[in-house]
């Protein structure tokens, strides 16, 4: 046997055992984006899910001055009755 046969059959392994950890390793790399594509999309659901469930400030504001403009008139309607009151005794 010469050296040239073994230094053939000895690139023909290291380029096979190499060829072979790189395929596992773009396994596993593919396996990571699609497990990272599942995580994006159970993300977007639950923002999605949580926006239902929540109010966003400018509803949070908007019902707020329902109440206030409500208070607002019950308290006039209060003053009113108050002077009404005053005025007949």
């Amino acid at each position: 046997m010469n050296v040239e046969m073994v230094w053939s059959a000895a690139l023909t392994v290291g380029i096979a055992i190499m060829s072979w950890w790189l395929t596992s390793r773009n396994k596993e790399i593919d396996a990571i984006k699609t497990e990272a594509q599942r995580v994006s999309i159970l993300v977007n659901r639950t923002r999605e899910e949580m926006a239902k469930e929540y109010v966003t400030k400018a509803e949070v504001h908007a019902d707020i001055n329902r109440v206030l403009d409500r208070l607002e008139r019950l308290d006039e309607k209060l003053d009113r009755l108050m002077e009404n009151k005053h005025a007949s005794n």
